[in-house]
């Protein structure tokens, strides 16, 4: 067994080392590690199954086909431009109200399917106006993050801890975590508002000729908007009652995307380029690095990391819970907040095992930790990486060192809120 520990460590290392490089892509990483699991013998293959989530999977294709579908409406560019119009042409008023809006979309719907959504938007906008996207995106990374904590299916932290904890409803993340992310949000945008509030200047001109936009142009297809809302609506409504229903968050989202090409897909062209929309590497990196967290598990290595934490932290919750969202956001900030999720749930649930019995205010730590973290490096999140990658495209660079400087305080600023949150209200008793 020890060998088995040593070659289960040492492939989780390898691997983590190569996604944080960002050399190789992290999915063909995460994936070549799980195989390498599962021949080396660390873990059998039937094994492996058991570990790997698929509500997750599930709830995460489940949803970026019903968004995709009804990104096609144009109803994401008819939002931004009424939010843009409503600011006057403002760029630093349109700076906020791009910013509440990637935070409201991202509770409703996932963060990382709404920066995709909301970059291309940004762009037209920037450019209309001749300003520097950069702040728009910078903003729009940060603002995701913080919106997607506020619920189960908002930040695929959230939603790998709603899976593996099924006491935990949708309704629980809501009244646990939206509170403390409104106020997070209201109080970073006011801080990116003063950072920026010296480059974002534009001409009358320009403004003008924003406010000659006619946002009902983008909504191309009015059947189509209507079958995907009524879907949309009543696939939230569904996550609002998953466990009334006694259904999985997946079975919800994955019944709303069904439902929803059943309506809209007329030939087998709708099909398939439906499903192109899913972002298969997403799904596989979860898949890989599922299988490389099931040999710490089965080798007994994470009930040995729990029993060091409980050791050093004497079985105190109070210690415990504030250990863990300090641990989560900065370790989160330079590692992908998805795989140290992966890794953090079973030792958590181990600590259940050792003595702590009451294990909800470790779990919204863990949740709020992961999530604020997120915002402390380009590498910190999903979300992330596919800004950046999308800003690439359209010829804009972020830099991690332009980000870092920006994100990093503020999400130190985060999680001390969220320090002070999660003592009042559950360590206080």
């Amino acid at each position: 067994m020890e060998k088995q520990a040593i070659l289960a460590i040492g492939v989780f290392l390898l691997t983590y080392s190569f996604i944080i490089s960002e050399k190789v892509h992290r999915t063909i990483v995460a994936m070549i590690g799980g195989i390498i699991m599962l021949a080396l013998g660390v873990v059998s293959q039937e094994n492996a199954l058991h570990h790997i989530d698929f509500n997750t999977l599930g709830l995460l294709a489940g949803m970026m086909i019903i968004v995709a579908i009804t990104g096609e409406t144009g109803l994401f560019k008819y939002v931004a431009i009424v939010a843009a119009k409503k600011a006057k042409g403002d760029p630093l008023k349109i700076l906020f109200s791009l910013g509440i809006i990637t935070a409201v979309f991202s509770a409703l719907l996932d963060n990382v399917t709404t920066v995709l959504l909301m970059v291309p938007v940004t762009f037209s906008i920037t450019r209309q106006l001749k300003v520097n996207p950069e702040p728009y995106l910078i903003t729009e990374i940060i603002t995701s993050n913080i919106g997607g904590t506020a619920t189960l299916i908002g930040d695929p932290p959230n939603i790998m801890i709603g899976s593996a904890v099924k006491e935990l409803s949708f309704m629980s993340f809501i009244n646990n975590l939206a509170f403390i992310s409104v106020i997070t949000l209201l109080v970073t945008l006011v801080i990116l508002l003063l950072v920026y509030r010296n480059q974002l200047k534009t001409t009358e001109e320009l403004k003008s000729g924003l406010m000659s936009l006619d946002e009902k142009e983008e909504l191309k297809d009015k059947v189509l908007l209507k079958k995907s809302l009524i879907v949309l609506g009543l696939t939230i409504i569904g996550f609002f009652l998953h466990q009334i229903l006694h259904l999985e968050s997946a079975t919800v989202a994955l019944g709303g995307a069904f439902v929803l090409l059943l309506l809209t897909s007329k030939t087998d062209h709708d099909l398939e380029h439906a499903f192109s929309r899913v972002e298969w590497t997403t799904i596989f990196f979860f898949i890989g690095l599922f299988v490389v967290v099931s040999g710490l598990v089965e080798t007994g290595i994470i009930s040995s990391l729990a029993q060091v934490a409980i050791e050093f932290t004497g079985g105190d919750i109070k210690i415990t819970a504030i250990l863990i969202l300090w641990l989560s956001a900065i370790a989160s900030a330079f590692v992908d907040n998805i795989p140290f999720v992966a890794t953090m749930i079973p030792m958590i649930q181990d600590m259940g095992t050792m003595g702590i019995v009451n294990l909800e205010p470790l779990w919204w730590s863990l949740a709020l930790g992961a999530c604020f973290g997120g915002n402390g490096s380009l590498i910190g999140a999903s979300a992330n990486l596919i800004v950046v990658g999308l800003a690439a495209q359209e010829g804009t660079h972020i830099s991690f060192k332009r980000f870092f400087v920006i994100g990093f305080p503020i999400m130190l600023l985060s999680v001390l809120i969220a320090t002070i949150y999660v003592y009042i209200r559950y360590l206080t008793i």
